[in-house]
């Protein structure tokens, strides 16, 4: 394989559309379980002992919303970018807790989409930093089927 043919297909929007999908619907997945059950999620995120007791709670019910509506947002291609944003702001918050509970040495669950998870690894390291590669293609070539384009009006076209 080329040189050319290999940075065709690794900058292609059409492999950006499988991973924004993909993505879109791992958070609305990661997000369910959180949303029904906020009590079990506020005690996994105490887990990590990051989290000030006070906003626990708070935490806990935000953030699995805002896992759904930025899940939701990408899989309609509706504000992408912002939403692959989104997404991967809270990967690289989940990477940074994942590594400081691995190198603390403190035996807890990952809490990503259930309470009762497998203990934490280098490997969920490795799962989320691919997840991260991955939010970072669909933010930089991104652009096929975006419900944004559809509905987008100019400026030009409501003044007529």
């Amino acid at each position: 394989m080329t040189t050319t043919m290999a940075r065709r297909i690794l900058t292609s929007r059409w492999l950006a559309l499988g991973f924004r999908l993909y993505l879109g619907g791992l958070f609305v997945y990661a997000s369910m379980y959180k949303i029904q059950y906020p009590g079990e999620f506020a005690e996994s995120v105490a887990a990590y002992q990051l989290v000030p007791h006070f906003l626990l709670h708070v935490m806990a019910v935000f953030m699995p919303w805002v896992e759904l509506v930025s899940g939701i947002l990408l899989i309609a291609g509706v504000r992408a970018k912002a939403a692959a944003l989104s997404i991967g702001a809270m990967l690289v918050m989940f990477t940074l807790a994942l590594v400081y509970v691995l190198v603390a040495d403190i035996p807890i669950g990952c809490g990503c989409f259930t309470a009762q998870e497998a203990e934490a690894t280098w490997l969920t390291v490795g799962r989320d930093l691919a997840w991260l590669t991955m939010v970072t293609h669909v933010f930089f070539y991104d652009r096929a089927f975006h419900l944004d384009n559809l509905y987008s009006w100019k400026l030009e076209d409501l003044q007529q």
